[in-house]
């Protein structure tokens, strides 16, 4: 449990076990809100409220509303009360935050000179502005035997209804509104603003629900726009700022494309060594009949096609062509000692039947472990590791099933001159075995050395796993970057503002920045957030750790204000909010308040050693 406070506000961040259901866990939650109500404080304008929320939950998708003609207020009130609402109930869609502004309100700057000249005091505005504003019926109409009551609606909207308003009477004459103060039109809080490539902007943040698919919600996002736009006047550009879905799309494709590639392979390695055209497509039959089996299994589990799953079909697509290969090898041997196609298939396999059981059960063995892990990897890898022992198990039933019968169908005797084919792969076959046993002859003359270089291979393995860097998740990539902007306490809005657009300049100016969208203001004056988009992988020869560090050392010239830069990642270990990616946070307490900085390596904890009261945290 962690807490962050600000004036006016307090947010507690609550992580549960990964085996806690979150249901079960927000009704606890809302259960100890209501038992902790007597202890709060009176004067709150309103209850505690929680939400259910995801580590990873960074908008899939920044919209932002720019107009020349129209008001920030103005923006703000089309996007909370028109866009907001509707994209809400798109499927998937788990919150829209909108921000950069606030709803339009009219401001009234009293002058306390003007009200002691005219005798009106603070109460006087106040009934005044409070009763003209007072919503009631303002008569009836009758016909003998109906009766309607007449309401309108005279709620004053602008500041020019307002400043004619009549507050006070003096010396028989009426002061108004206008007289005693500056009225003008404005929004409910002055200090919010968001811009998106130095222009003013309101943003609609989009996030999904933990059970959502990503690429779905998103297209189904974009498929709403065109209706969106049309409900909003011309004069307001909507445009995408960001959009997380172009990545994930990317890498699923390179995937794909890899699973295609190995399944080529896979039938071109089978073909070179069993040289016959027929032979060849009994096991490549084996393999889509093996990963459409396995889709339906997926799709049975409730499993969807991503990058782990994708991965487990690649790595599946070697198992599954060894069974139906070892049943092809036999029955092509009792076929070549004279037997009849239909029963050399069924002794064939009646032999090899126990082998090719024992084989697939020892590779389902090897994943069977990723399914007992608990935690954030066991979460991911069971999906891996069901899929592929699926695959191996499906691959089973076609190698004891299917390819039986196409090898009494389809395979014959061969004959001396279809040996003849490829012959020169089958030389190379020849010497091969040939080298391979003078090695081995080698090797079993010389044990000693053999037992040396054993070892020593096994030292240097111990040595290099020990110095091999290591992580729970390598650093994705996303094509997105996130920063966080902080200031001194003592920094007013418009000097926060200012730097927003500075740090805004030098990252835009940047080359491989394709969209910056950022705000800051609400009940954190001193701090704003940044969204930076990435031009696409093909466009930029830098990763996004490269452009981060390069930025890094533009940004720490820009005096005033600090933005700590990271790369957007899908998958966000812990509850935990970080200005920076770093592994290890120490905390130093002391009498008069809490330090706090980022390791990027246990060697820097050193610096602190022997500092009382420090406390070292995992970042995750």
């Amino acid at each position: 449990m962690t807490s962050s406070s600000s004036l006016g506000s307090t947010r507690i961040i609550l992580q549960f076990d990964f085996d806690r259901d979150i249901n079960g866990a927000a009704r606890d939650v809302q259960a100890a809100i209501n038992a902790a109500q007597s202890l709060l404080p009176s004067g709150m304008p309103s209850r505690p409220t929680y939400r259910k929320a995801n580590p990873s939950d960074a908008p899939i998708m920044i919209l932002t509303l720019t107009s020349d003609t129209y008001s920030q207020g103005e923006l703000y009130d089309f996007a909370s009360t028109q866009l907001a609402p509707t994209i809400s109930q798109i499927d998937g869609v788990g919150d829209v935050d909108v921000g950069g502004s606030s709803l339009p309100a009219v401001r009234v700057g009293l002058n306390p000179q003007a009200l002691f000249n005219q005798g009106v005091s603070l109460d006087d505005v106040r009934t005044a502005i409070s009763n003209a504003n007072v919503r009631k019926p303002q008569g009836a109409l009758e016909d003998g035997t109906h009766r309607w009551q007449i309401q309108t609606n005279d709620e004053l909207k602008t500041a020019a209804e307002y400043q004619p308003l009549i507050i006070h009477y003096n010396n028989g004459g009426a002061v108004r509104l206008g007289d005693v103060a500056t009225v003008t039109d404005s929004v409910q809080d002055v200090r919010n603003a968001g811009m998106t490539n130095a222009k003013p902007a309101i943003l609609l943040m989009i996030r999904k629900l933990p059970e959502a698919n990503i690429i779905q919600t998103v297209d189904s996002i974009r498929a709403k726009l065109p209706e969106l736009q049309e409900t909003i006047p011309a004069a307001i550009d909507l445009q995408i700022a960001q959009d997380r879905s172009p990545t994930i799309r990317a890498s699923l494709e390179e995937v794909e494309q890899t699973l295609i590639i190995s399944v080529a392979l896979v039938i071109l390695v089978v073909f070179l060594f069993l040289r016959s055209g027929r032979a060849t497509i009994i096991p490549a039959v084996a393999v889509p009949v093996s990963l459409i089996g396995t889709f339906a299994a997926m799709y049975l589990c409730g499993f969807s096609l991503n990058n782990l799953s994708l991965m487990a079909l690649t790595i599946a697509t070697g198992f599954v062509v060894d069974d139906a290969i070892v049943v092809l090898e036999n029955i092509a041997r009792h076929l070549e000692a004279g037997m009849k196609p239909l029963q050399a298939a069924l002794q064939g396999t009646r032999e090899v039947g126990f082998t090719v059981l024992s084989m697939s059960l020892s590779l389902v063995a090897v994943f069977l472990p990723l399914l007992l892990m608990g935690g954030l990897p066991g979460r991911l890898l069971r999906e891996f590791a069901v899929t592929l022992s699926v695959a191996i198990g499906i691959s089973l039933l076609v190698s004891l099933t299917l390819t039986p019968m196409m090898c009494g169908w389809m395979l014959k005797a061969s004959k001396p001159r279809e040996q003849k084919r490829l012959r020169g792969f089958g030389r190379m076959l020849v010497a091969l075995q040939q080298g391979y046993g003078k090695s081995l002859k080698w090797v079993l003359n010389h044990t000693r050395l053999v037992g040396v270089v054993l070892l020593g291979t096994i030292a240097l393995n111990i040595w290099l796993y020990i110095s091999i860097p290591k992580t729970f998740f390598p650093e994705q990539d996303t094509g997105v970057l996130m920063g966080g902007i902080q200031a001194d306490q003592s920094i007013s809005f418009q000097a926060m503002r200012g730097k927003l657009q500075d740090f805004m300049k030098i990252i835009r100016d940047d080359p491989a920045v394709d969209n910056v969208t950022g705000f800051t203001g609400g009940s954190r004056v001193n701090s704003g957030m940044m969204f930076i988009t990435l031009k696409p992988r093909d466009e930029r020869s830098e990763t996004a750790q490269q452009i981060i560090d390069r930025l890094r050392v533009k940004l720490a010239k820009e005096p005033g204000a600090n933005l700590f830069l990271m790369a957007v990642q899908d998958i966000r270990v812990g509850g935990r909010q970080s200005k920076r990616q770093l592994p290890v946070h120490v905390v130093i307490r002391r009498p008069g308040g809490t330090a706090r900085m980022g390791a990027e390596n246990p060697q820097k904890t050193g610096d602190v050693a022997g500092t009382g009261g420090r406390e070292l945290r995992s970042a995750g």
